[in-house]
């Protein structure tokens, strides 16, 4: 473990925009996968006619030997610059990356946004942006990919910029603060130095930007809230739930509480990278023992904390949320899957409360009949079945959700109240 402050990054954008072999270049440019294995992985793309890839490979290859290892580390890469330890959380493209991007992002500090100068913004874009922004994440670096396509031309990576800009500006993100890169990831531009070949770029290095983003501040001064992620059984120890700690802190010796399955016991052992550590604090991927708890008596989406301070479980809750796409109109009664941390669960809304002005968070109506794509609402909602969720003002870790239906994102919201049952 290193001892520079740490970070987690998403790697967020379109699909074909070049996320993993812009984080293969990462690892590699950092010292994080030594030159030979790309010189494998070349040689491997190269055999398969996919000559380019090898930096995409890498991630795919690592992922595939996570897959086949028995591992308590959840799918991250890490690398050092200067001043940080990062931590990458690689959100897939592909239209099933919501769920991830809601564990995903909501695990992020910052991210870096892919956006191809030869494509610009694309549906997934705009999502990955909605949500970023939804979820929390302050510090938007864009990368625009691929300038070797377009002959490096100053004019493409002006109109894609301003075209992100637009994006940014419809979802208040603070576009002054967003700021733009030309990188090639597969030439290796303006990652780590800068290229001749954007002669008229002036600004920071991909690897200088990522120095440069503030330093997060660890909520451990809250009650401690950790989502599980998975329940393992590893022999010898037992059952391991694996999760990452949101607040507050771990220690063996604890007595915690596991919501909404209403289980607890006493902490016996705190894993991390397969090493037990006398404590573990926010943003730090755990696995853990717990004295009488058994493999069938907790699961994925419950949330664990102090036994004196359990995580809330709501019988109904009030959240802001904004509609991003809806083929007709929601009104109440409408029951999608809101996807909550780890958590996956059916919730009805029962009343839509205010339809706000997007713009100004401003009241615009009180009990409207309906809302639909682009509107922002209060809702009240209530949970099929047991959900542990807070509310945003107080552990906004825990008070951000997505809510999905008919394969895609529907909207993105956050908690404001929460009715315990």
């Amino acid at each position: 473990m290193s001892d520079k402050p740490h970070q987690n990054l998403a790697i967020i954008g379109h699909v074909d925009h070049g996320k993993s072999t812009l984080v293969g270049r990462l690892l590699f440019e950092t010292g994080s996968v030594p030159e030979h294995v790309i010189e494998q992985h070349r040689e491997e793309a190269e055999e398969k006619g996919k000559g380019g890839f090898e930096f995409a490979y890498v991630m795919d290859n690592l992922a595939e030997e996570r897959e086949r290892g028995v591992t308590i580390d959840i799918a991250h890469q890490e690398f050092d610059t200067d001043d940080y330890y990062f931590t990458i959380v690689d959100c897939p493209g592909h239209r099933d990356f919501v769920k991830n991007m809601i564990t995903g992002a909501s695990q992020a500090d910052n991210a870096v946004l892919v956006v191809a100068a030869d494509d610009g913004v694309a549906p997934q874009t705009r999502e990955h942006v909605f949500l970023a922004r939804t979820l929390g994440i302050n510090e938007l670096i864009i990368g625009v990919n691929k300038m070797d396509l377009v002959d490096y031309s100053e004019d493409t990576y002006t109109d894609v910029k301003e075209e992100v800009n637009q994006l940014l500006k419809q979802v208040q993100f603070n576009s002054d603060d967003a700021l733009y890169i030309p990188i090639s990831a597969f030439e290796g531009d303006n990652i780590a130095e800068e290229s001749e070949n954007t002669s008229w770029y002036d600004g920071p290095t991909l690897l200088e930007a990522l120095n440069g983003l503030p330093e997060p501040q660890p909520p451990t001064d809250a009650p401690l809230r950790l989502p599980i992620q998975d329940v393992y059984t590893i022999s010898g120890i037992g059952t391991v739930p694996v999760g990452r700690i949101e607040t507050g802190t771990m220690s063996p010796g604890d007595n915690v509480s596991f919501q909404p399955s209403d289980v607890g016991g006493e902490v016996k052992t705190v894993e991390m990278h397969h090493e037990e550590v006398p404590q573990a604090g926010p943003g730090d991927n755990v696995g853990f023992n717990v004295r009488g708890i058994g493999k069938d008596d907790i699961r994925r989406g419950d949330v664990c904390g102090p036994a004196d301070d359990p995580p809330s479980v709501a019988e109904t809750f009030k959240a802001q949320i904004v509609v991003m796409q809806h083929p007709s109109v929601i009104t109440a009664g409408y029951t999608p899957v809101f996807h909550a941390h780890t958590a996956q669960v059916a919730c009805t809304i029962e009343s839509i409360d205010q339809k706000l002005d997007p713009a100004s968070g401003e009241v615009a109506e009180e009990n409207p009949d309906f809302i639909q794509s682009g509107d922002a609402a209060v809702v009240t909602v209530r949970p099929q079945k047991p959900l542990s969720i807070e509310p945003s003002g107080d552990i906004p870790e825990l008070g951000s959700f997505a809510v999905r239906d008919m394969g895609q994102t529907i909207a993105a919201g956050k908690v404001l109240e929460v009715n315990e049952r």
